[in-house]
């Protein structure tokens, strides 16, 4: 069974940075990409980055400049550095692995979010 498993939510002011971790584990033999989305209170969930295996990465527009995303394919663990922080940035951060190919299947995999508030 596929778990991923994010961390480093948390309180921080304005202009203040964060870092999550996203770790899949399981019998996991490949991963086709792996991305970070949000959702705040009252809004659909969005996407933040997404990288696929090769290292090719997308950011929404307003978090480009500010968050990076990394990746480590050995431990099937992916970051989100967030700097220059906003309100606005304030949301649940969830994880997302896409194509994750077991002995059993290939399936899609979401973690059950991060809670990060930005304060004014």
């Amino acid at each position: 069974q596929v778990q991923l498993v994010e961390s480093g939510g948390g309180l921080v002011q304005a202009g203040g940075s964060l870092r999550l971790s996203c770790a899949a584990s399981g019998r996991i033999f490949s991963i086709n990409a792996m991305g970070w989305y949000r959702q705040a209170a009252g809004k659909q969930r969005e996407l933040v980055t997404n990288m696929t295996s090769g290292g090719s990465t997308n950011y929404a527009d307003p978090v480009k400049g500010r968050f990076t995303m990394s990746r480590d394919n050995a431990k099937n663990t992916v970051y989100l550095q967030m700097n220059s922080l906003k309100p606005e940035d304030t949301a649940v951060y969830y994880c997302k692995s896409t194509g994750v190919r077991t002995m059993y299947n290939v399936a899609d995999y979401w973690g059950k979010g991060t809670l990060v508030t930005v304060s004014s």
